[in-house]
């Protein structure tokens, strides 16, 4: 213990400093203690997609087996063209969730664009109020609006058409306009002011200016849309009820018999409606990140 003498202050220890090797050698474990935790968390949640796989290519008789085998005794690559051409008419299923997902992005990007640049550029009374009331519906849970709905369309005769589900996506989501809105924020002013100089009108600053340079947040929102859509359960066993305008979705939940389930064939089609969700990910996934990364920076 270092203890003071009569004025004189007690002396100060010199401060131990890593050599290059040293500092460069504890970089090395973090690193490689960061590899090694995202390996077991990504071995986490690859292990349900794993069961999907094997499951996929399985027998009926191996589908039954307890305790269940993570592998197959054999491949049975069958399963996708029997549960694909099955007595379920998954192509058709197929191009209606296309068209429904087609038209729902189309009028998610129609509708939130013009609200997002409001929002961000253009000053009106009481912007902040309309703002903080916009973000407020994000707040209220899905599942209470959907009786009201409901009856509407009912009332409409929209139920069994595609109305419903396409529609109402072309009068905004709060999600997605909050997320433009704060990248239009990011965009700086300068260029703005310089168009207005030009004297370009407020649509054509949108258009030629700003739409450009959102195109990681456009992205997102296309994404988020497609992934939303494709996968929707819940409404469309709402409203759709003919077996010609059912999804992908519902046909899915088509396997589930009275007596038997062919987990095999349910987790081969599973896998292939899975399918263009990848593509469209690792297509835009730079983009998706750097849309996702920017749209929370914006400090206003």
């Amino acid at each position: 213990m270092l203890v003071e003498t009569a004025g004189k202050p007690a002396p100060v220890r010199p401060r131990q400093t890593l050599s290059s090797e040293q500092a460069e050698r504890v970089r090395r474990i973090r690193r490689s203690g960061a590899y090694v935790l995202l390996g077991i968390s990504s071995a986490v949640f690859l292990l349900p997609f794993l069961w999907m796989v094997t499951t996929s290519l399985k027998s009926d008789q191996e589908n039954l087996a307890f305790p269940p085998d993570w592998l197959p005794g054999s491949f049975h690559f069958d399963n996708y063209v029997k549960g694909w051409t099955g007595s379920l008419p998954f192509t058709r299923f197929l191009l209606n969730t296309i068209v429904i997902t087609a038209l729902s992005m189309a009028g998610n990007l129609l509708s939130c664009v013009l609200p997002a640049y409001a929002f961000a550029r253009m000053r009106a009374r009481a912007a902040g109020v309309m703002f903080a009331a916009l973000l407020a519906t994000m707040m209220i849970p899905r599942e209470i609006t959907l009786v009201p709905k409901f009856v509407l369309f009912s009332e409409l005769g929209w139920v069994d058409t595609y109305l419903p589900l396409v529609v109402p996506e072309f009068f905004g989501v709060a999600l997605f306009i909050f997320l433009l809105r704060q990248f239009f924020t990011t965009i700086p002013q300068e260029l703005i002011d310089a168009a207005r100089i030009d004297g370009a009108s407020e649509l054509r600053i949108l258009w030629s200016v700003m739409l450009p340079l959102a195109k990681p947040a456009i992205a997102a929102i296309c994404l988020f849309s497609f992934v939303g859509n494709w996968n929707q359960y819940l409404e469309n066993s709402i409203y759709l009820r003919s077996m010609e305008k059912i999804t992908l979705a519902q046909g899915l939940g088509m396997f589930n018999g009275q007596y038997v389930t062919q987990y095999n064939q349910m987790m081969a089609v599973a896998l292939m409606s899975m399918v263009p969700i990848l593509v469209v990910f690792f297509l835009a996934q730079k983009t998706f990140i750097r849309g996702v990364t920017l749209t929370g920076i914006a400090g206003r």
